[in-house]
């Protein structure tokens, strides 16, 4: 019956999710979509893999309340990894975004037209991506900003996108409104980076705390106590098992968040 359960769960966990899976295969520049030539790796659950993974191996190598838990952990585990990659990739476009928008600037104080111009910024732009979606937000302003799906590169692009609309509105110029928008975006740049370094220590501490548990773990087996098997054979032990990791993973949620509203 146990394992009938767990295989379930297993299968809940790893069932496809189709909109996710064509959101991570399509990125959305300009209301057209690209396929990224990576599609089919992003196109992996890779929490529910994990899940499955660390499931399977609690099965085996121990008992069924070990397995969920195991599942459960690597499922947020790799969650929290997942979107801290998503993080660092968005800011990496938005990094990319900047140096185009400089280039362009530069390209049209030059006296280069705005179309070359532009070709040339969006071929400078270290992302491809960001490349393209400054090349729309620049020769169609209205409606380029909401249609990437990154939250970081909506904003970027909206700044962009109105600078070059109100180029178009006023008849000021462009490579000065630009050059406006590229202080801003290095001004926020900078003010993330110095709220990322004011945050490393408490990061750090919450990591440190949250392998204090497999340091006891080891320091009781090393003096003969035996804990493990405290821990999952016995009904308070059981107990005792669950309540720790629901505790574990709530302070780490509870750290990540604090941390998280200090960073946004």
């Amino acid at each position: 019956m146990t394992g009938s359960l767990l295989s379930c769960a297993l299968a809940v966990l790893l069932w496809p999710d189709r909109g996710a899976a064509r959101r991570s295969r399509l990125v959305l520049v300009g209301g057209r979509r690209s396929a990224r030539a990576d599609g089919w790796r992003r196109g992996i659950d890779l929490p529910a893999a994990g899940a499955a993974v660390a499931g399977g191996v609690g099965a085996v190598t121990s008992t069924p309340l070990v397995a969920a838990l195991a599942a459960a952990m690597a499922y947020l585990v790799a969650r929290v990894w997942v979107a801290d990659r998503a993080e660092r990739r968005s800011e990496e476009q938005v990094r990319g975004l900047t140096e185009g928008v400089a280039v362009l600037a530069a390209e049209l104080r030059s006296g280069r037209s705005l179309a070359a111009a532009t070709e040339t910024a969006a071929a400078a732009c270290p992302d491809a991506d960001a490349g393209r979606a400054l090349a729309v937000a620049v020769r169609d302003p209205r409606g380029t900003g909401p249609a990437h799906a990154d939250p970081g590169m909506r904003s970027a692009l909206a700044r962009v996108a109105a600078g070059a609309a109100l180029s178009v509105r006023t008849g000021c110029s462009l490579a000065a409104v630009l050059s406006t928008v590229e202080e801003d975006l290095r001004a926020r740049a900078r003010h993330r980076l110095e709220l990322r370094a004011a945050t490393a220590g408490p990061r750090a501490g919450a990591a440190v705390l949250a392998g204090l548990p497999l340091l006891g773990l080891a320091m009781g087996g090393g003096v003969g106590a035996d804990p493990w098997r405290v821990l999952t054979t016995t009904v308070a032990g059981q107990v005792l098992l669950v309540a720790g990791v629901a505790f574990e993973l709530v302070g780490l949620w509870w750290s990540r968040w604090l941390v998280g509203r200090a960073v946004a």
